[in-house]
């Protein structure tokens, strides 16, 4: 890449180069057949003014001497009547010489006063700038010529320093466009090195700033891709490790009733059970684990409908109102037996969410508060709409939660008190699920503990989310 932009860069300047040497030929040309002109002018004027045109037999022999005004043998001067007859020349007899009035120079300086002609002589074989002047005190038009071989007569002097200036103009672009390209490509040298340094790895890329703003991009772009890059795969390393800790521990919930059931059924199966009393226990206990089973699998379904968020979701207006009396009422046995009393203060709301999936919500939430508490224990519920959002608080009074599991009580199968947890019952996917749907309708949900003080979560989410 650098050699190619260096010898593009070159190729570049060497056009350049030639352009100006082109341009610079037009316009010194044109400088020098104008001063040419003004010149020529001058003397022909001057001419005009010495030549006495009274006695015209004695012209000749004043054109004659005009040679030595002129002060060149090439330099012709010629005498001219309007009828384009040739009175006189310097260089060659009138008798050789054809009527001039075709002639560019004349006719122009009939016309204008003054003509100007470049071309080729026959007569002296050679090139000659023609300068034609009618004269103001007779009928005669004067006209001077020179040889003329425009830029071409200084090129001999100019092109050693014109060659010398082209090289030590090459020689310095060189230096300056090399050191351009290195500042270019160095940058990106570094941010192949880096990419290379890191390949296959998880190492960091560091890039020094450049003076060049687009290149610096490209180096905060490429650092931020490898970024999102690692992200990504750690993201997904984690979403691996929790996929293995979930089958993990569904295994472990699934197969201790499967052990329970096994147990039972083989027992009665023995005929070793011969009191029906135990015989109607054991199928109690054995209806008890298939029920928790059961739960087990609908709260798993439960939360990969919530994370497959392509799934279809029937969708009401659900009253919050009756929903949570009706929670509260189905929970009533459960905090009878734990004499745990329930407070309600909701406010008559209407959102539009999936039925079941409020009821999942709100059940999770306020049976929690009711499990993990005191005997004599309180759990305040209170829904409230607040800038257009739900807010649900609900509160106790119970035993905490520690500060270090705070982050983790959202995790699958996470218990605080597993020894607590497994007497009161339950799947341990209750929050999880909680977090799914809080996180389905775009909400967000907060918690606050103090061990042995409480215990409050709360919920907000969009009356209108879709």
């Amino acid at each position: 890449m650098r050699r190619a932009i260096l010898k593009k860069f070159i190729l570049v300047l060497l056009a350049a180069l030639c352009i100006n040497s082109v341009i610079f030929y037009l316009i010194s040309s044109h400088m020098i057949l104008k001063m040419a002109r003004e010149d020529m002018t001058y003397t022909i004027e001057m001419i005009d003014r010495l030549l006495d045109y009274e006695d015209e037999s004695y012209l000749a022999v004043q054109i004659e001497r005009m040679e030595e005004f002129t002060g060149a043998d090439d330099t012709r001067v010629t005498l001219i009547h309007l009828d384009g007859t040739v009175v006189s020349d310097t260089d060659t007899s009138t008798e050789d010489l054809d009527n001039h009035l075709s002639r560019k120079e004349v006719k122009e300086a009939l016309l204008n006063g003054m003509g100007y002609a470049k071309r080729y002589s026959k007569t002296m074989g050679k090139h000659f700038l023609y300068v034609a002047f009618q004269s103001h005190r007779s009928d005669m038009i004067l006209r001077i010529s020179v040889p003329y071989s425009g830029f071409s007569e200084y090129l001999p002097m100019l092109l050693p320093a014109a060659l010398v200036s082209f090289l030590a103009a090459l020689a310095c672009a060189f230096v300056f466009t090399r050191r351009f390209v290195d500042s270019v490509t160095r940058p990106l040298q570094d941010i192949v090195s880096e990419l290379q340094k890191v390949k296959g790895g998880n190492g960091e890329l560091h890039f020094s700033p450049c003076p060049y703003q687009e290149l610096n991009v490209i180096a905060e772009t490429t650092m931020e891709m490898s970024n999102n890059v690692k992200d990504y795969l750690n993201r997904i390393e984690k979403e691996k490790q929790i996929r293995q800790e979930f089958f993990s521990n569904a295994s472990h919930e699934l197969k201790t009733p499967i052990t329970s059931i096994q147990g039972y059924a083989e027992l009665m199966e023995s005929g070793m059970i011969q009191d029906e009393a135990m015989k109607l226990d054991f199928i109690r206990r054995i209806k008890k684990e298939a029920s928790n089973m059961a739960g087990l699998i609908g709260d798993i379904l439960m939360i990969s409908r919530l994370e497959a968020k392509d799934a279809q979701v029937v969708l009401s207006d659900v009253r919050i109102s009756p929903l949570l009396e009706e929670i509260a009422e189905s929970l009533k046995p459960a905090a009878a037996q734990s004499q745990v009393f329930i407070h309600i203060d909701c406010q008559p709301l209407c959102i539009k969410a999936n039925v079941q999936q409020m009821k999942e919500l709100l059940t999770n939430l306020v049976g929690n508060a009711v499990k993990y508490n005191h005997p004599g224990g309180q759990v305040w519920v209170t829904i409230r709409e607040q800038d257009g959002q739900m807010v649900i608080r609900v509160r106790d009074n119970g035993v905490g939660i520690p500060e270090e599991s705070l982050d983790r009580i959202f995790e699958r199968f996470y218990r605080v008190d597993k020894g607590r947890s497994r007497k009161q019952g339950g799947t341990g996917l209750g929050l999880s699920i909680v977090k799914h749907i809080v996180n389905f309708y775009h909400g967000s949900i907060h918690v606050a503990s103090q061990l042995e003080k409480g215990t409050e979560f709360m919920v907000t989410i969009p009356l209108k989310w879709e």
